[in-house]
Formats: structure tokens, C-alpha cells, sequence
């Protein structure tokens, strides 16, 4: 389908599985034009194609993948006494040395293989630049990976600079997996013309050529009640059966630290067992050295490896061989994320990608139904593509500059026409230059300087930017170590920086198996006190987490509310609802009744109130062990939207009792936390629930999101990707920490401004990419407009537990859930303390049969 309309010189998005041959269907094409202009005398020593992909070991990947046809090519031509071209492949990174970049430039490459951040360099070289002037192919793979990051704003903006270099329209071809719409994906890729219209695209979709099964696999234990040893066992004992019944297996579970564990168990297990070589187990993410990772990766390759565990680093489509069945622990979080990772197995477009989702508890297991039936339906979710990012554009101003001089307006047309740009307006885009031209004279108050001229409608360079920009160019923000420091002990050891970009003051957290409670934090260092026999307020893993995405929270909200009216119809015997969940969602028989106990134990305990897409349960209770009052909102909006809904009706309520509220946020909802009995009632609820609209939203989360860690470090972030702070200057690197303390006295500066565009970035940047505004506006307007019905639910004075749909949302709360055993230990004593108080009520529940009632009816 691709090959014919790549050869028609069409513009061309293919969507299809990993290992569907996509890269290698828009490598032919252009492979046999250039051995058409051999042929006619016309290959000359130029660029043609440019190949850029996010990943370093994706383009070494490239190269040797092209080399092999190439080569094969030249084998069949000199059977045929015929002389063979030699098509040049060349890779230019960050990696590649001075000596193979001057190699090029006396050599030009046919095909280039580079990254983004390699092709915005590469752009404003003086001498390679001029070798650019004769792309005609431009080939973006793992286009759905870079369209959702800032670095996909950055490639699409050198993309245009490209444009405007050659005078004219080079080809391009997007690669991508499983994504969805297709269409604001092709608009990513193609752009806009100068008049503002869309460019022509044609779209290949074989997203769903592949044939997928995927099933979800439920430990045959009681998930609420067993042990966490033996739910452990359980677990590991349908893992190793999979890994036993499969040449190769891999398992993706969704932090680091997971993985690590992961690894660690199974090669405990085969080494009592003995039928797998436990050199056969493998890791593979982000944290291990790049050797580490590229050794896995061949070994998998030549199929010397018998699992490998993974956490995201094996999403993307790097060659790693045949790959026999893709198992999940617990919620992949995304119908996309599930159909991505699964398409790695059967790597070849007639096998079938074998999935298999463990799920560890009851709330995991109701999401991963969801999303296995939502992918075998191929549901997915909507790609975000980050919107006007104006750090990015800040950078690509001073990239334009050391090109030539640019007319404002002309400037302007080009940049807007780049899909992330195309709603910029004049104004903002002006802000822009006034702060990278000196007009917000920040130099008087800090060492920050022009780095650009602007005179009489025309822009330039100035002397220093050349260097600035070749230094510190890029979209990855510098991930720091951040240094714990105890009042009294010193030194006790490391965060990672995006963990401790969500600490505030008083937090605890465990590091080195001690908790330890939050003072302050300053530059590089987080100062902490011991807070021996406290309970963790935030999991040490939590900032790796991934949150659920929007539209799959909602099918899950979908689902509750679907099986809710069932179970109300069927309320005397429930085993038609389960031979439903059987016949249609492909579950075991044990996997439907831990749904159906579930959520009858919900609708008897909350008298028919089922959270879900169309309704909100705002639930009160007061923990009589420790005196706190607990607000708990079940709303199925994922974590994004959560982090949004909670932290402005925090605003609200701290105001209403003057004292500070702990937010805990988790995908199914969020809860208020008040160290003593306040009195929270439905009145107020009510009263903060119309105080948040969604004209005010905005300016409710920045002046909440303000006081916060995360608003300094992405303030940083921003701050380096506008050159506002530099990260190496003449030759050396500028420590983090004194980047840290800049960037905090910066923050000081410049909010006295209007709209200054470093912190407007920072305040978009949280607000649009890592929490969720915009649908968090569509849920605010929905329940102000009664779409969404809001209930309100007591639990009855002395209650042991909140409802059953809350018990892992206040669990989230009062435990580092690293300690797994004390999770289930909560969770276990408040099932226990539930079904005492429904026996009491005279329901008893037992598995697989109708509840015996008394006086209590579920309503209708």
C-alpha cells in the first residue's frame, strides 16, 4: 500500500504494529529511485534522505538493517556482471565522532541517519548546512512516540527551517505504531502551508493487519484476604508457567524498580527449579548503561535469552528479535500503551501477538478487563501533542538567527507552519522576542543576556549565540540527582529529581529502608529530619508511575456503571452478569466472581451508589483509630484530570477551615486528609464544587501550583530549553545546583513581569502536559451542568472503613505502597471491617451465589 504512493512522490503516514516492515516499505522506495539515478548517470555525492528517529540505538539499528538489501542488492548486480553503486549510509548523533563529521563533509552520505536534536544542530553548521540543500525524503520514524513530547515540537520546527533552506517541498514519510486520531497525526507530520491550509497526506493504516489475542489472567487466591506471600506466589507460579510454555517471553511491568524486582524473583525461582538457566533472565531499562542495554538487546536478537524484563525502554521499535508472548504485570494505564507493547510479539505481519495481562488486586483487575477488551476492539486513546511550547520555539528563534537575517513577519509564517505552532499568536510570538532580544532587561537584575538583535522589524544573531546554541540545543531537560541531607547526620543518599520535584514541606519517604520527613528544599539538596515510625505519605516509586489515560478511565467509569445496572436487574442471583463477564470480556470464572463480590460489596455497603463516567461519589469518612476526617471523591477520570479537580477544590476547602489539606490523588479519585475532625458536611462539598468553574480554573492551579517543588524544577527545565539558563557555557559544564539556585532567584524576577514567556511555559508545561486542564474543564462543565450527578455518602459514626471502592484510594494515602504486605494488610482488615458491618445489616455475601438479604435492598 505504502510503496506506490511513497514512489508517487505522496506525502505518507504508515500506522502499523512493530515488526510489520514499515521502515523497511519506506526504505525501498527511495532505495530504488537512487538506484534509478545511478542507473541514468544521475547519483551524485549528496543527502537524499534524511531518517530521524528519537532513538540513538534505533538508527544503529537502521544503518546495519539498511546495509544487509543494500548489500544483497549489490550481490544480485554483480551476478549479473553488472556494476554495483555505492549507496553511503551514515549515522550523525551526539555519539559520532569530529573525525566521521568531517568524513561526511568530504563524503556526503545518500542516507542520514540522526536524531532530533543532531538535525537542529546540524542545521545552523555553517558547512553541513549546505549539504541539506538536496534532501528530497524526509523520514520520521516512532512518530507517535515523538508527536506526544516536546520533542516532537522541535523536530517539526527544524523540519520547516529545512523547508525554507531547500525552497521547495521535500517528501515525508512518518512511521508510526498503533496511534490514534490518524489524521491530527498526519497534520503533525505534513504541516501547514504558508496560507494557513493543511498539507496533502496519505494515510496507510494496517494498524489492525495484525492479528492480537490478549487475555487477562487472574491469580486463582482471594485477592483481598490471602496473604501477600501467597498472592505473590500466585502471581510468580502463572508468570513462570508462561515463561516454561514459550521459547521467548517479554515482561513489561511500569517502573524501574518493579522491573528490578521482577528479575531478582524469577531468578530465585529458577534457581530452586532448575529448567531455565537463570543467565537466560535479563533487564532492560533506562537506568542501565547503555552497554548493558545493547548486549540484552543482541542477546535477544540471536535468541540466546529466555525472558526479558522491561519497563518502558522496550516500547519503541528497536530490532529485537522474534519474541514468542508479551506479559503485562498489572495495567499498562493506556489502550494504546497495551496494543504497543503486545505488537511485539509475533514479530512478523501473519503472526498473531500473543498478550497476557497478571493483574495483582481487585481494582487492577477490573482496569486490565477493560482495557483487553477495549484493545481487542481497538479503542485507543487520543494522542496529546504538546500545544505552542514556547521554550522550544525560543531555542529554534536563535537557530533561525545563525542562519541569515529574518524579516519578524516572515519569521512568523515559517514557524506557524509547523502543526504544534499553527494557533501561535502574534503576540505571544513578540513576547518572545523581546525576552531573547534584552527588552525585559533582565540583565540588571541577573547574568542573563541577549541572544539575539531585533531592529526595525528585522532579527539577527549576536556573537555568543553560536556556541550557546551548539552547547545546549535539545528538548531533554538534564534529569539531576538530588541530594538528601539530614539535620544533624549529613549525607544519607539520592532522589531522582522527577521524584523529588513532587515532595513538599512535611512529606515523608522512605530512602534506604528509613523514612525520613520533608523541611525545605535548596538547589540540588532536600534537607529532611528522620521520621522513625512515621508512615510514608508518598511511595518512592510514585513520580515512574503512569497514569491512567483519560479515555480509558472513562471506559472503566463505562464499565462500572454498566455491570452496576446489571447487578441491580439480576440482584437475587448474579450469575447471569457473570457468565456475561465470562462470554464477553474472555474472563475465567474465579477473574468474574472477584468483579462481582467487588462491586456487590460496594453497591450494599454505599446503598446503590456506583461511581462511574456519569457520576461522582463524594464520600466522608472519620478514621476513629487515628481521630483524621478523609473526603474521598470517586471520580474515574484518570490521574491527570485528578491532579487538576483535587488540587482546586483544596483551594477552596483550605480556605473554608483555614488549615492545609493533604491531597492523596490516584487514577479511580482523590482524597482531602485532615489530622483532626473538622466537619466537613454536604454543604460545603456542594459550595466548593461551584466555586471551581471552568473560567476560573487556570487561575485557581497557577496560584496553587506556584508555591510548589515541581514549579521550580520545570521552571528550570524551561528556563534551560529558552537559554535563559545555560547548562554548558565556553566549554564547560555549569553545575546543577548553581542552575537551581538561578533559576530559583530568576522565578523571583521575573513574576513581578506580565506574561513573561518562561513562566507562562512552566505554567503550560504543568498544567496541559503533566496534569490534564483540558478535560479536567469538559468533567468541571459537566458536573455544574448536572450531566455529571454528584452523591453525597456518610459512612455511619464509628465505621472501621470507608466504602469498598475507596479502600485503595485511602490506602494510597496512609502507605509507602513499596511495602506491598502493608497495603494488603490495610486493605484486608477494611474488606474484614465491611463485611462485619453488612452482616450486621444482615447481607451475607458468598461467592458465586446470590447475598442472603434481611431488610436491605440494593435500589434501583
Amino acid at each position: 500500500m505504502a510503496i506506490p504512493r511513497i514512489k508517487a512522490g505522496e506525502n505518507v503516514l504508515i500506522s502499523s504494529p512493530t515488526g510489520t516492515g514499515k521502515t523497511l516499505a519506506a526504505f525501498l522506495a527511495i532505495i530504488d529511485t537512487l538506484y534509478e539515478y545511478w542507473e541514468m548517470g544521475e547519483l551524485e555525492d549528496s543527502i537524499y534522505t534524511l531518517y530521524v528517529s528519537p532513538l540513538r540505538a534505533l538508527n544503529n539499528d537502521i544503518r546495519r538493517n539498511l546495509l544487509e538489501p543494500l548489500g544483497e542488492i549489490n550481490s544480485i548486480l554483480s551476478l549479473e556482471s553488472r556494476e554495483a553503486p555505492r549507496i553511503r549510509v551514515a549515522v550523525r548523533t551526539s555519539d559520532t565522532s569530529s573525525y566521521e563529521k568531517q568524513k561526511m563533509l568530504r563524503e556526503p552520505p545518500h542516507i542520514l541517519i540522526t536524531t532530533p536534536e543532531s538535525f537542529a544542530i546540524a542545521l545552523s553548521a555553517p558547512k553541513f548546512r549546505e549539504l541539506l540543500r538536496s534532501v528530497r525524503w524526509v523520514i520520521i520514524d516512532e512518530i507517535h512516540e515523538l508527536a506526544s513530547s516536546k520533542r516532537g515540537s522541535h523536530l517539526m520546527l527544524s523540519v520547516e527551517r529545512l523547508v525554507e533552506l531547500l525552497g521547495r517541498e521535500p517528501q515525508r514519510i512518518g512511521l508510526s505504531a498503533t496511534i490514534y486520531p490518524l489524521e491530527t497525526v498526519a497534520e503533525f507530520l505534513v504541516g501547514y502551508n504558508s496560507s494557513g491550509i493543511p498539507r496533502m497526506c496519505t494515510i496507510v493504516d494496517a494498524r489492525f493487519a495484525k492479528p492480537i489475542d490478549i487475555r487477562v489472567l487472574c491469580p486463582a487466591i482471594d485477592l483481598v484476604k490471602a496473604p501477600a506471600d501467597d498472592i505473590n506466589k500466585s502471581i510468580y507460579d502463572l508468570l513462570a508457567d508462561i515463561i516454561k510454555k514459550y521459547r521467548t517471553t517479554l515482561v513489561f511491568t511500569n517502573t524501574r524498580h518493579s522491573t528490578e524486582k521482577v528479575v531478582y524473583r524469577l531468578k530465585k525461582i529458577f534457581e530452586k527449579d532448575r529448567e531455565i538457566d537463570v543467565e537466560d533472565i535479563e533487564a532492560h531499562h533506562s537506568s542501565l548503561s547503555r552497554e548493558v542495554r545493547l548486549d540484552v538487546e543482541e542477546r535477544l536478537k540471536r535468541g540466546e535469552l529466555k525472558v526479558v524484563v522491561s519497563s518502558t525502554s522496550l516500547e519503541l521499535g528497536i530490532d529485537i528479535g522474534y519474541i514468542d508472548v508479551v506479559v503485562l504485570l498489572s495495567s499498562p494505564k493506556s489502550v494504546t500503551r497495551l496494543l504497543q507493547r503486545v505488537g511485539r510479539a509475533g514479530h512478523h505481519i501473519r503472526q498473531t501477538s500473543l498478550g497476557r495481562i497478571i493483574v495483582v488486586d481487585r481494582d487492577d483487575l477490573v482496569e486490565c478487563t477493560v482495557l483487553a477488551k477495549a484493545a481487542m476492539e481497538r479503542k485507543l486513546d487520543r494522542v496529546r501533542i504538546p500545544k505552542r511550547p514556547l521554550d522550544v520555539l525560543a531555542q529554534h528563534i536563535v537557530g533561525m538567527s545563525l542562519e541569515r537575517k529574518w524579516r519578524v513577519d516572515e519569521m512568523y509564517k515559517v514557524i506557524r507552519r509547523a502543526y504544534p505552532y499553527k494557533d501561535l499568536d502574534y503576540e505571544t510570538f513578540e513576547r518572545v522576542l523581546k525576552y531573547l532580544s534584552g527588552g525585559y532587561e533582565i540583565d540588571k537584575f541577573a547574568r542573563v543576556y541577549s541572544k539575539i538583535w531585533m531592529e526595525d522589524g528585522e532579527i539577527g544573531r549576536k556573537r555568543s549565540s553560536r556556541m550557546i546554541y551548539y552547547l545546549n540545543a535539545g528538548a531533554i531537560p538534564d534529569e539531576a540527582k538530588i541530594r538528601v541531607l539530614a539535620e544533624g547526620k549529613g549525607y544519607v543518599g539520592d532522589l531522582d529529581e522527577g521524584f523529588a520535584e513532587i515532595l513538599e514541606h512535611g512529606d515523608i519517604f522512605v530512602l534506604g529502608g528509613k523514612t525520613y520527613q520533608v523541611l525545605r528544599s535548596e538547589g540540588d539538596k532536600i534537607y529532611v529530619i528522620p521520621a522513625d515510625g512515621q508512615r510514608p505519605t508518598v511511595p518512592s516509586w510514585f513520580s515512574e508511575m503512569l497514569p491512567l489515560a483519560f479515555d480509558s478511565a472513562l471506559e472503566v467509569g463505562r464499565f462500572r456503571r454498566t455491570i452496576a445496572e446489571m447487578l441491580k436487574k439480576h440482584a437475587d442471583d448474579p450469575s447471569p452478569v457473570i457468565d456475561y463477564l465470562m462470554t464477553n470480556y474472555s474472563l475465567e470464572r474465579h477473574a468474574a466472581i472477584n468483579i462481582i463480590e467487588y462491586f456487590l460489596e460496594h453497591l450494599y455497603y454505599t446503598d446503590g451508589i456506583m461511581p462511574s463516567d456519569m457520576l461522582i461519589l463524594v464520600e466522608k469518612w472519620i478514621d476513629p483509630e487515628m481521630g483524621s476526617e478523609h473526603i474521598i471523591f470517586h471520580s474515574l477520570f484518570g490521574r491527570r484530570v485528578n491532579d487538576v479537580l483535587s488540587r482546586a477544590y483544596a483551594y477552596f476547602l483550605g480556605k473554608e477551615y483555614e488549615e492545609n489539606v493533604r491531597i492523596t490523588v490516584t487514577d479511580n479519585g482523590f482524597m482531602f486528609t485532615f489530622p483532626r475532625i473538622v466537619g466537613v458536611g454536604r454543604e460545603t462539598i456542594d459550595k466548593i464544587m461551584i466555586s471551581v468553574t471552568p473560567q476560573n480554573l487556570e487561575r485557581v492551579l497557577r496560584e496553587v501550583v506556584r508555591r510548589t517543588e515541581m514549579f521550580k524544577k520545570r521552571f528550570r527545565h524551561c528556563a534551560e530549553r529558552s537559554f535563559m539558563i545555560l547548562k554548558r557555557f565556553r566549554g564547560r559544564e555549569i553545575s546543577l545546583q548553581s542552575r537551581q539556585i538561578n533559576s530559583e532567584a530568576l522565578i523571583k524576577i521575573v513574576e513581578e513581569m506580565d506574561r513573561f514567556p518562561v513562566a507562562e511555559e512552566t505554567y503550560r508545561e504543568i498544567l496541559e502536559d503533566y496534569m490534564d486542564i483540558e478535560n479536567a474543564r469538559l468533567v468541571i462543565e459537566k458536573i455544574l451542568s448536572r450531566e455529571i450527578e454528584v452523591k453525597y455518602f456518610e459512612n455511619p459514626v464509628g465505621a472501621r472503613a470507608p466504602s469498598p471502592l475507596a479502600h485503595s484510594i485511602v490506602a494510597a494515602g496512609i502507605s509507602d505502597i513499596v511495602l506491598m504486605e502493608d497495603k494488603r494488610k490495610i486493605l484486608a482488615r477494611f474488606h474484614e471491617n465491611v463485611m462485619s458491618l453488612l452482616r450486621e445489616r444482615g447481607i451475607i455475601l458468598r461467592s458465586a451465589v446470590s447475598p442472603q438479604k434481611s431488610t436491605v435492598e440494593v435500589k434501583q
